[in-house]
């Protein structure tokens, strides 16, 4: 199956017939349909990692579909609520809470948030005592497995997402009245391909937490596994089923004992949806490699250079030309502007545009679009065949001072 439809060809030809700098195109039509199949379920509620893709129609997608909202900032916070979403449906999690941002979620109506230390309990129940208010918590916990394999959300690795378990012991929940904490969250894996390794790892969770919940004597009503999930960057990747997910999630609930089973889905949700369109700026040979070099690189797409995993790319026009290999290079002047090796039609030249996959997900607002002054990336939606353009394209002008 390829990963470029139809429509999203179409629709890149057009824009890139009068802009002359990198998009963002993201197909709202897949997105919904995707959407509509994740929610035909009741045994997982479920969370929209904002963080994946904060652009206002993507939200809005997402709100349709009946998703609630997991922020961890101020900023997504406000773009959230500037799309008429309820502060109810709103989940605050992150490892950055201060007393002051807390403030401001409670003030916004925030009622739900993910406790990542000690100090943060107390801040909480700090600042709810001051709106005379009653707050949801949950504690994050980080587990570690020996054996467990590295990831860039930490696996097995220390991180400062949350509190280990022996450190959790040392909370008093009694001495938090304007706290009701109400679960534990764990969240330590991400783009996971494999439902046999997911249902391992979060049944290794259940007796750790159960055994943590009962030392805290808190009730164990909510279970959120985050997210994780993956989606395939190439080909021959394996793809998750997600009927078999959630007959997977239905025993975990069950096995936990949990009224709640909760995920914040990002890549899973809307990954699959998007596409990045730039122009080739020049191809040459160095030392025996085949070198493209791109108007856009690493400042829209960090993703490569910090997982060593690569977009799916292919040449917008069509080509009868023989495959070669060749490596793809944005514009900064850094090593680390690398998009990948590629196997593309041996006629590529100045005149092309590449349109790279899967980019729905951990693309603009992940990236370093700042550094070397170079265009910020427009982002453009398809809907039912109309194309429009939600953020436009700008110069360094727009933010330098």
């Amino acid at each position: 199956m390829s990963f470029l439809s139809t429509p999203i060809k179409q629709a890149v030809e057009q824009v890139s017939a009068h802009l002359d700098t990198p998009f963002f195109i993201y197909d709202l039509d897949k997105l919904t349909t995707h959407l509509k199949q994740l929610t035909a379920q009741t045994d997982v509620k479920l969370w929209y990692a904002v963080k994946a893709n904060p652009l206002s129609r993507i939200i809005q997608c997402l709100d349709s579909a009946g998703f609630n909202f997991d922020v961890a900032s101020k900023g997504e916070l406000e773009q959230v609520l500037a799309q008429g979403i309820n502060s109810e449906r709103v989940l605050n999690t992150g490892p950055a809470k201060s007393p002051a941002q807390i403030s401001h979620f409670i003030a916004r109506g925030v009622r739900i948030f993910v406790a990542e230390s000690i100090n943060q309990v107390r801040w909480l129940n700090e600042q709810a005592t001051k709106a005379n208010c009653q707050l949801q918590v949950l504690l994050r916990v980080q587990l570690r497995w020996p054996d467990s394999e590295k990831n860039p959300l930490g696996g097995d690795s220390l991180t400062p997402f949350g509190l280990g378990c022996e450190e959790w012991h040392a909370l008093n929940v009694n001495d938090y009245p304007a706290l009701k904490v109400d679960g534990l969250h764990i969240f330590q894996w991400g783009n996971m391909l494999s439902t046999d390794k997911l249902a391992a790892l979060w049944r290794a969770m259940i007796q750790p937490l159960q055994q943590l919940a009962r030392a805290l004597r808190i009730e164990l009503n909510i279970l959120d596994l985050g997210g994780g999930l993956g989606i395939p960057y190439t080909q021959d990747a394996n793809r998750l089923d997600w009927s078999a997910l959630i007959e997977t999630l239905a025993s975990i609930k069950a096995q936990a004992g949990v009224a709640e089973l909760w995920m914040e889905l990002g890549r899973y949700a809307v990954g699959e949806c998007g596409h990045y369109a730039t122009p080739v700026v020049e191809r040459k040979e160095n030392y025996g490699q085949q070198q493209v070099i791109l108007s856009g690189g690493i400042n829209h797409l960090l993703r490569p250079a910090i997982t060593n995993q690569d977009f799916p790319v292919t040449v917008l026009r069509e080509s009868q030309a023989s495959l070669t290999t060749m490596t793809l290079y944005g514009p900064l002047c850094t090593a680390l502007d690398c998009l990948g090796e590629h196997t593309l039609a041996n006629d590529v030249d100045e005149h092309d545009w590449l349109i790279f996959s899967q980019c729905g997900a951990y693309g603009f607002t992940e990236s370093m679009p700042y550094f070397l002054c170079h265009e910020l990336a427009a982002e453009y939606v398809i809907e039912q065949g109309n194309i429009e353009c939600i953020r436009s394209a700008e110069d360094a002008s727009y933010y330098l001072r």
